[in-house]
């Protein structure tokens, strides 16, 4: 069995601006560099942290590195039914948390972000022996901070990702709490399930070669102006066998405890 923890890494937003999740996986193998600052929100007498743990429940869809926020309740990331942010949008087809991290600096309602190393990958894909299916991270923001969402992009899928949006923080110091993630479509590209269209680690993770190379950036053809909606999962209508890529929601758990 794999091992499923990671090193405990400390991220804010600033340090998330102008550094997307396709950073993480550069040469499909590498990590993120996303230098550690201070929190901003300006309080540390109401200065709050939490362990926050993120685990990929499926058994064929390797995760981005995971994005975690704090922030208060008039934020919201996303919303079914609504179409999606060009910042969700970067995340779902490209990986790139780099609109999400500028808007998340504008704001003064969020209060703090973390940001994993590593791809969370499933026990059952080759890239298993490298990468872990699980990362444990600190966020820390203030008491204004109470609410938590948490995005990570499905690697392989063309607009897909994993969501969790404006959930209660524990109040007490070791309270905590447990929420499952869905996985959601952004409506933003048409689904064709061929690996030209996803991000060029998907096959490395998922350990082939088809020979072409993917694409980091968004394709106009493919462009869908639908709106968020649950995921259909993988249907077989490109390169992915749904038997061995398809998933079943929830998607994810995030596990969340006060420390101080």
């Amino acid at each position: 069995m794999t091992d499923t923890t990671t090193p405990t890494t400390r991220r804010t937003v600033l340090g998330l601006t102008g550094a997307g999740v396709l950073a993480a996986l550069a040469g499909c193998l590498g990590s993120a560099s996303l230098p550690g600052q201070s929190t901003g929100n300006g309080n540390s007498q109401s200065a709050r942290t939490y362990r926050v743990t993120v685990a990929n429940l499926t058994t064929g869809q390797p995760f981005t590195p995971p994005a975690v926020v704090a922030h208060r309740a008039g934020v919201e990331l996303f919303a079914v039914g609504d179409p999606a942010s060009d910042a969700i949008r970067e995340l779902a087809e490209n990986g790139n948390l780099g609109p999400l991290g500028e808007l998340a600096e504008a704001s003064d309602d969020v209060r703090g972000v973390a940001v994993g190393d590593a791809p969370l990958v499933p026990d059952e894909l080759p890239a298993s022996e490298m990468f872990p299916a699980a990362a444990t991270l600190e966020l820390e923001t203030d008491a204004s901070g109470a609410y938590l969402s948490f995005v990570s992009m499905l690697i392989g899928t063309n607009d897909g990702f994993a969501g969790l949006d404006t959930v209660p923080l524990p109040e007490r110091v070791n309270e905590s709490r447990s929420y499952f993630a869905a996985s959601y479509d952004a409506g933003t590209e048409v689904n064709t399930e061929a690996y030209g269209d996803m991000v060029p680690p998907a096959q490395a993770l998922y350990g082939i070669d088809s020979g072409t190379d993917g694409t980091g950036m968004s394709d106009p053809d493919l462009a869908e102006n639908g709106v968020i909606a649950p995921h259909a999962g993988i249907v077989g209508d490109g390169d992915l066998d749904p038997a061995v890529y398809g998933w079943d929601d929830p998607v994810a758990l995030v596990q969340v405890e006060r420390l101080d």
